[in-house]
């Protein structure tokens, strides 16, 4: 079959002979057909496989996200638990005081070193490099 989805019968009964005398133009352009649709038939199967891995993803997130705010609730609880039991020897708005003080301070914490964390990562040179490599080799191959 060829890439007409003519078969070998019809091939025959249309005169075979004349694949034999075909120009080079006839073959470069039934070349280029093909490259386009092996081309068209990566770019499917990559949105079919980015399309599944989305699906995988997003439901991972909304149960990663119902966890987290699940442990968001319970860290306020903790919180709510350590104010009462603070209660018990001060007054209720100096307790509340004191919790939401030190909360304040391990969020300050947490979020500082974060932030020192993001400024220390850095682009993926190596990987940049090549590409660059890469852009400067088609471009010579193209020269010549």
């Amino acid at each position: 079959m060829d890439y007409r989805g003519r078969t070998s019968a019809t091939l025959e009964g249309s005169g075979a002979a004349d694949l034999n005398q075909r120009s080079i133009g006839d073959v470069l352009k039934d070349i280029a057909a093909s490259i386009q649709e092996i081309v068209r038939s990566e770019i499917k199967l990559a949105k079919v496989e980015l399309t599944d891995r989305a699906r995988r993803v997003r439901s991972s997130a909304v149960i990663l996200g119902g966890g987290a705010l699940f442990g968001i609730y319970g860290i306020a609880f903790i919180l709510l638990a350590i104010m009462f039991a603070l209660e018990i020897v001060l007054p209720a708005w100096l307790s509340a005081l004191i919790v939401g003080a030190l909360t304040l301070i391990g969020a300050g914490l947490g979020i500082s070193i974060g932030r020192q964390r993001m400024k220390a990562v850095r682009a993926p040179e190596q990987t940049i490099q090549t590409v660059k490599e890469d852009l400067q080799w088609m471009k010579e191959q193209a020269k010549s």
